[in-house]
């Protein structure tokens, strides 16, 4: 089983303050992909002393430690993700802003064919959709 955010954190030595810990833990819990403004809501409903500029400092901290991945999605904020989540792609429902986690192994192939076909070995990817819902009649 992976390590969850904290014991990652823990494991490469960040002092690791009581606010830190709350927006580590809200990072964990996050089954989305919060800006810094929700990761403040829901960490402040935890605890209430901490400020907004406390949030962006700990994201800063924590995307440079590579323990969370910022994505960027064409709207104009930021969001997060724990980095060490297993691969998957991202489809946003551009009227929605809603984001749609998923992976599928017909693409996954496809990429590795063209990166071959190009003289490459994939190392990496992310891919992003952009969607809007089909009309249903």
């Amino acid at each position: 089983m992976s390590m969850t955010i904290l014991e990652r954190l823990e494991a490469k030595g960040l002092r690791m303050t009581g606010q830190r810990r709350v927006i580590a833990e809200v990072l964990g819990d996050s089954r989305d992909h919060p800006d810094v403004e929700e990761l403040y809501n829901r960490a402040s409903d935890r605890d209430p002393r901490i400020s907004i500029a406390t949030v962006y400092r700990t994201v800063k901290l924590f995307e440079e430690s590579g323990i969370i991945d910022r994505l960027e999605f064409g709207d104009g904020r930021a969001r997060y993700e724990d980095a060490d989540r297993d691969h998957h792609d991202h489809l946003i429902d551009m009227t929605s802003g809603k984001v749609i986690e998923f992976c599928d192994p017909e693409i996954e192939e496809l990429q590795e064919r063209i990166a071959a076909r190009l003289g490459y070995r994939l190392m990496g990817h992310r891919l992003e959709l952009y969607g809007v819902p089909l009309k249903r009649a």
